[in-house]
């Protein structure tokens, strides 16, 4: 018996209309407020889009969405229906939004404030499209398709067409634009990640001690955090261990391994970033 396909609820798709259209709206506004009146370009199809602007003076919005829509249609196989409508909105919201924003005048023309400010707010603005179930640039559809019938991977797709579009700004507007495009896209990227993974980032714990039941206790009544215990088994000395699984937040992490160098100073503990974390009892509890 096939499995039914999951459908969000009414609510859900709501939240997600309302956080793409503000993420969309952020991108426009860091492009036509900040980066465009500055000669500054994005990478990918919103980095092609800018030059293409630049050059014909037709305006950026209508690039946007031309240059968009194809790839959209072509790996639409690849990426589902879901992500494909998701993108098509979120790409129509940046489209209509740099239309109407072009005539205002920039905020600044700084050549440290417009990359820094403007790489901020686009990043934000792609990071939440993303974390929403949706894209802004072609780019990834490009490469999700050229990856299949080569050795490269996505990421390094990416980053060559990025590298190269980048590199453009440098023959159509100047070198220096080339070097704060650069700017304003690694603080873009980073912004992203920010975005996805939240201020609050969740943290893996694992711990192998002989003193795993009062380890365990304490986490769950100092930190308020729930506990797993795992059976493992020593390679060397094929000795059995209980190790203790838990997930808290980067601000109880200096908390927790004061816990377990109290409570046995001899204990293994590995402490590993976690992008997202959905279910279980991970909620804090109230401690007492």
């Amino acid at each position: 018996m096939a499995k039914q396909h999951y459908k969000i609820t009414k609510l859900e798709l709501l939240r997600r209309i309302v956080f793409i259209t503000i993420g969309a709206a952020l991108v426009s506004v860091a492009l036509e407020i900040f980066l465009v009146p500055n000669n500054i370009i994005d990478g990918g199809i919103v980095g092609i889009s800018i030059i293409l602007a630049h050059v014909t003076n037709i305006p950026l919005g209508l690039f946007l969405f031309l240059l968009n829509v194809p790839f959209l249609i072509i790996g639409y196989k690849q990426i589902g229906k879901t992500f494909a409508l998701s993108t098509l909105y979120g790409v129509t919201v940046m489209s209509i939004g740099t239309t109407l924003l072009h005539p205002v005048n920039a905020l600044t023309y700084s050549q440290f404030l417009a990359p820094v400010i403007g790489g901020v707010i686009l990043g934000i603005g792609v990071g939440l499209v993303i974390r929403f179930g949706g894209s802004l640039d072609g780019t990834e559809i490009i490469a999700i398709l050229i990856t299949k019938k080569s050795p490269f991977s996505v990421g390094e797709i990416v980053m060559f067409f990025n590298l190269f579009i980048l590199g453009s700004a440098g023959f159509v507007f100047s070198w220096d634009s080339a070097m704060y495009s650069l700017i304003a896209y690694y603080i873009a990227f980073k912004m992203i990640d920010i975005t996805l993974e939240g201020f609050d980032q969740s943290k893996s714990v694992w711990i192998i001690s002989d003193e795993a039941k009062e380890i365990g206790d304490a986490i769950m009544s100092r930190l308020g955090r729930g506990v797993t215990y795992l059976q493992g088994e020593g390679a060397f000395s094929g000795g059995v261990k209980r190790v203790i699984f838990c997930v808290i937040t980067r601000l109880e992490e200096a908390k927790m391994k004061s816990i377990v160098q109290e409570l046995d100073p001899t204990a293994f503990l590995a402490v590993g970033n976690i992008h997202d974390v959905k279910g279980g009892r991970f909620k804090k509890r109230d401690i007492h």
